[in-house]
């Protein structure tokens, strides 16, 4: 049981349920991430959490407390919106403390309160203004520091950082992080930006269609994804998914695939399980991220288990501090993480690694990660 508690959870618009038996215990202070693509179910759980939306099935619990029915002003919950929602016409400093007020705390304590998550997110010089007169990145600090002054039992944000600039989007991110780390609140935060989802959480849940497809921690989520889903969606450049054979020779297993001219490639599993030697002379899919995939002396020295072949550059993509490589493997395009001072040429042969301890393998029918 968790300080917040989805306890199979579904939501139906008529007959069509879109979200389908979601369980979700966060524990306080949590920083959970819920990430997936337009239309899966994230923001429509964050407004269910909140009493946007009700439950169509299942319970909602925070601290035990069963919310499904209760009223979002009953909750104790704040929520930090995309489009911010300050009121225009009021300034900083009474778009803080508007909500107490209206739920009637006396001033002295509203502006005690507001001088305090002022400071913490260094805007008092913002107080007098008006939303109209801040930058993007001010109207979101506003819009945190509102929820903050609060101090509920739950934070929400629903996709905060989306119509912030780049350059800003990454100190944002940076901020948020440093605030949960200071105050150690319990966060629900819904972003489709899977980079997002890695940087700020402590767990994430991976939604898509209606469904979680897999919830854990960042590196779980991105080491051991459990289905092709979550590994193409998590990682930037994307996870290199290509059909392998899977050949049993004495105690060692080899995953066969073709080089760019169809030159055979062999690599040597580490490790195999059980299950993956029980797919002995099937086809299946070997998924490997681009760092696992480098030139020989980019390659990850603490390995034992680096496979090496020569293939064909197809292009090469500078990226200041990596090169990203792209060559054919298996018929599949990949994509490899190279030094920046690479000397892998398009057009030209070049010797590429395979860290296979970073190797995963997947059911190509069912498309889950073989364990």
């Amino acid at each position: 049981m968790g300080f917040l508690d989805i306890d199979n959870a579904t939501k139906s618009y008529g007959a069509v349920e879109v979200l389908h038996k979601v369980d979700i215990a966060v524990e306080e202070g949590e920083f959970l991430v819920l990430v997936g693509p337009s239309g899966c179910g994230k923001s429509t759980l964050l407004n269910m959490i909140a009493g946007l939306e009700d439950i169509t099935s299942g319970e909602i619990r925070i601290k035990d407390q069963v919310m499904n029915g209760v009223h979002p002003s009953k909750r104790n919950i704040a929520m930090v919106f995309q489009s911010y929602a300050l009121y225009p016409n009021m300034t900083v400093g009474q778009n803080i403390t508007f909500g107490l007020e209206m739920h009637g705390v006396p001033k002295p304590e509203r502006d005690k309160a507001m001088a305090d998550v002022a400071k913490l997110l260094q805007i008092e010089q913002l107080l007098d203004r008006k939303p109209g007169q801040l930058s993007g990145g001010q109207r979101q600090r506003v819009a945190m520091g509102r929820a903050l002054v609060r101090n509920p039992d739950v934070f929400l944000f629903d996709e905060p950082l989306s119509n912030l600039d780049a350059k800003l989007r990454v100190d944002m991110r940076t901020e948020i992080k440093k605030l949960h780390q200071n105050l150690g609140t319990t966060i629900v935060y819904v972003t489709h930006d899977q980079i997002e989802a890695l940087t700020l959480s402590t767990r994430i849940a991976v939604m898509n269609g209606g469904y979680v497809q897999q919830l854990g921690t960042p590196k779980e989520i991105y080491d051991t994804p459990a289905n092709l889903f979550v590994a193409t969606f998590m990682g930037s450049p994307s996870m290199n998914l290509l059909p392998v054979k899977i050949v049993a020779e004495g105690d060692t297993l080899l995953a066969e695939t073709t080089s760019d001219a169809g030159a055979p490639v062999r690599l040597a599993v580490h490790a195999p399980s059980d299950a993956l030697k029980s797919f002995a002379g099937q086809t299946v899919t070997m998924g490997v991220r681009p760092e696992a995939l480098t030139d020989v002396d980019g390659a990850d020295q603490r390995s034992t288990h680096v496979e090496r072949f020569s293939n064909t550059v197809t292009v090469t993509e500078p990226a200041g501090s990596d090169t990203f490589v792209t060559t054919t493997i298996g018929g599949v395009e990949c994509i490899a993480r190279m030094r920046a001072d690479t000397d892998a040429r398009p057009g030209q042969p070049s010797e590429f690694a395979v860290n296979m301890e970073k190797a995963i393998f997947f059911d190509p029918k069912t498309e889950d990660r073989i364990v």
